[in-house]
C-alpha cells in the first residue's frame, strides 16, 4: 500500500479536499459544514498515523490511516481522517474518509477483522504510530515565509486571546503586535507518537510570524493539544519554540503519556 500522501500536501487545500472526496467511497457522508470550513483553509498537511499488515499466500492485506490537517483562517485546525485498505475482492486500494475519530475507530476495527491477525481487544494500548526510526527518516523541509498583509494585528489578538497558559506573552508583546501589518502561519513539522484508540492524546505546533511597523519580526509558537485530565482541547502560546516543546513534555509527563 502506498504512503505517498504522508508529509506536506501539494496543491491548494480545496484541491486536496477534492482529491480526498473523489477517491473516498463514503465522501458523501461528510457534513457540508465541515467541507465548507476545509475549503477556505489557508494551508494543509497530511501525515501517516498508523499502518498494519497481515501476510497471506495471495499477497499482503493491510490498512493505513492518514491524518489530514487543515489550518483555518481563524488559526484553528480541522482534521479529516482517511483510511486506505485493500480488503476488497480484487485487493485494489479502497479509501474511506471520516471527520469523526470515533467513526474512524469503528472503521479501523471492521477492516482489522477482515485482514485477520490479533484480536482487536489484544491491540488496545499498543502504539499505532510507525517505528521511531521511520518518524525521523525524513528531515523537515525549511520553507520561506509567505506573509499575508490582511488583518494581521487582529490575527495576533485572536491567537493571544485563546491562549490558556498563565505564562503566555504579556502586555508588552500585545502592544508590539498591535502594529503588525503582515503575518505568516506555518504548521511545524513535529510528528508526535501517541497511544492507539479513539481517546488517544495528541499535540500540534503552529508558528505565527508577524512583521511589525518598524521592520522587526515577532514569532509566536502555539501549542494545540488535548494533554488535559479530561481530554479537553487546549491552546497555549509561547514566545519561543523551546518553551512550547517543554510545555508539551511537561503536560505529557503529568498524564504519564509518552509523546
Amino acid at each position: 500500500m502506498g504512503h505517498s500522501r504522508a508529509g506536506a500536501g501539494g496543491g491548494t487545500p480545496a484541491e486536496h479536499l477534492d482529491g480526498l472526496l473523489a477517491r473516498a467511497q463514503n465522501g458523501f457522508e461528510i457534513d457540508e459544514a465541515v467541507l465548507g470550513r476545509a475549503r477556505v483553509a489557508l494551508m494543509h498537511q497530511s501525515e501517516l498515523r498508523s499502518c498494519r499488515q497481515c501476510n497471506e499466500p495471495a499477497g499482503p492485506l493491510g490498512y493505513s490511516t492518514y491524518r489530514h490537517i487543515f489550518l483555518l483562517p481563524d488559526g484553528s485546525s480541522l482534521l479529516l481522517w482517511e483510511l486506505e485498505h485493500n480488503t476488497g475482492p480484487d485487493r485494489r486500494p479502497l479509501f474511506e474518509v471520516y471527520a469523526d475519530e470515533d467513526a474512524l475507530a469503528l472503521a479501523e476495527r471492521r477492516v482489522h477483522e477482515r485482514i485477520g491477525g490479533a484480536r482487536w481487544d489484544e491491540l488496545e494500548g499498543l502504539p499505532l504510530w510507525l517505528p521511531e526510526q521511520l518518524l525521523h527518516a525524513v528531515a523537515p523541509v525549511e520553507t520561506p515565509r509567505a506573509y499575508v498583509a490582511e488583518d494581521s494585528a487582529d490575527h495576533a489578538r485572536r491567537v493571544l486571546r485563546r491562549a490558556e497558559n498563565p505564562d503566555r506573552p504579556g502586555v508588552d508583546t500585545e502592544q508590539l503586535l498591535a502594529t503588525a501589518f503582515a503575518h505568516d502561519i506555518a504548521l511545524a513539522p513535529k510528528p508526535r507518537r501517541r497511544p492507539g484508540g479513539p481517546d488517544a492524546t495528541w499535540c500540534r505546533f503552529y508558528e505565527h510570524a508577524f512583521l511589525l511597523a518598524g521592520g522587526d519580526e515577532i514569532v509566536l509558537w502555539e501549542l494545540e493539544h488535548n494533554l488535559t485530565a479530561d481530554g479537553r482541547l487546549v491552546c497555549e502560546v509561547y514566545l519561543d519554540e523551546v518553551s512550547a516543546e517543554l510545555a508539551a513534555d511537561r503536560h505529557a509527563r503529568a498524564l504519564g503519556v509518552d509523546l
